[in-house]
């Protein structure tokens, strides 16, 4: 005999799976989940979303891609852009979860699938924290469930002694739950998301019952396209998702668009300087990964070698999160050439044999003779002594 269980049949506080009050949010917390950090633009949203909303959606599918890509509201509210980038891919993301299809964001490295999954969770269940990360170390466990074995061991398998994964809360509360880096997960592992998907159903023969999804479930998993090969995923898994690419910006001006937004969130959780004083070097970082990344010069004259590292938007923030850093703490609070010198140099050169080839080659070739960059070639000069 199996049983279906009921929106409430697992208490997600049970046996300290999650902490009993995840509503709070100290005010210094470093980094708020998306649903707290952005908690105004969605209640704004809310209030204002006429518009028909899928089982247990916080909003419809129409408010959560504006919470995405930001606009106006009728009422004069702002929303911020969490995503820079096609429109039309976060329509066809949002679409995905509304039916009962999973969604697989794909991209290189740095081209923001965590951040987008985290407030795609937020906007629709108002929670993104129902989170599996991907590690070559990844038991099954983490994706269907565990056990409280002192209570095992005391009373036997019981619904007591079980500990719900993330992934069987979801499915219980009709929640959105994120698999993330899912082809770093090993192969037998990844699998054991195919009943999920396939049936909506979770067995759990120690107790000859079964969980199964309410509406409102679904699942975004994240993965990158260097992994490919590392665990890749099975034709009969990759069938239950409805794969979106998330590309790299399009334009220099997209990116360092991208590359100021972040740092000035970042920066004015760590009390760092404003980023406007430094929008000319965040430029500058963002023309060499792209110059890098391509191949080619901006101007297509001049066709280079490219490093080993993927170069990614995410890597740029983070150099410039340095840079801003030592601008504060050892500096004028100014973003200067050599504050991100050195961080640009440990970004490019992963490979120190190969790597440092291309970077002296671009430096000299490229960098030495560009027009008002005289500064920040010195600093790469010392950066790299």
């Amino acid at each position: 005999m199996s049983a279906s269980a009921e929106p409430t049949s697992v208490d997600p506080r049970r046996n300290g799976s999650v902490p009993a009050d995840t509503g709070t949010v100290r005010a210094d917390t470093l980094r708020p989940h998306a649903e707290h950090a952005f908690a105004d633009e969605l209640a704004a949203l809310a209030a204002q979303d006429d518009r028909p909303r899928p089982a247990r959606w916080r909003l419809s599918p129409w408010a959560v891609a504006t919470y995405l890509l930001g606009g106006t509201l009728p009422d004069g509210t702002v929303v911020t852009p969490k995503y820079v980038g096609p429109r039309r891919v976060v329509e066809v993301a949002v679409t995905t979860l509304a039916t009962d299809r999973a969604l697989l964001l794909l991209g290189v490295p740095g081209t923001a699938k965590t951040w987008v999954s985290e407030h795609l969770a937020a906007a629709v269940s108002g929670d993104s924290t129902l989170l599996v990360q991907g590690t070559a170390g990844t038991p099954e466990e983490a994706i269907r469930y565990g056990w409280n074995y002192a209570r095992l061991l005391a009373h036997g398998p019981s619904r007591d002694a079980l500990v719900p994964s993330p992934v069987m809360r979801a499915m219980a509360e009709g929640r959105t739950a994120r698999v993330e880096e899912l082809t770093r997960i090993p192969a037998d592992v990844q699998d054991s998301l195919i009943t999920i998907l396939s049936e909506k159903t979770l067995p759990i023969p120690e107790l000859g019952q079964e969980v199964q999804a309410v509406r409102g479930f679904n699942l975004i998993a994240t993965a990158n396209d260097r992994d490919r090969g590392v665990n890749e995923l099975s034709s009969a898994l990759r069938r239950r998702f409805n794969t979106v690419v998330l590309p790299l910006p399009e334009s220099p001006e997209a990116e360092v668009d991208i590359v100021t937004r972040r740092v000035e969130q970042i920066g004015r959780s760590l009390d760092l300087p404003a980023v406007p004083d430094g929008v000319d070097e965040i430029r500058r970082v963002v023309t060499v990964f792209r110059e890098l990344r391509d191949g080619v010069t901006a101007d297509g004259r001049t066709k280079l070698k490219s490093p080993s590292g993927t170069l990614s938007t995410a890597e740029a923030i983070s150099v410039v999160m340095g840079g801003l850093a030592l601008a504060a703490h050892f500096g004028d609070g100014v973003l200067r050439a050599g504050d991100v010198a050195a961080g640009v140099l440990g970004a490019v050169v992963r490979d120190p044999a190969a790597d440092r080839v291309v970077w002296q080659e671009y430096l000299e070739t490229v960098v030495r003779w560009r027009d008002g960059w005289s500064d920040f070639y010195r600093a790469c000069r010392e950066a790299g002594a």
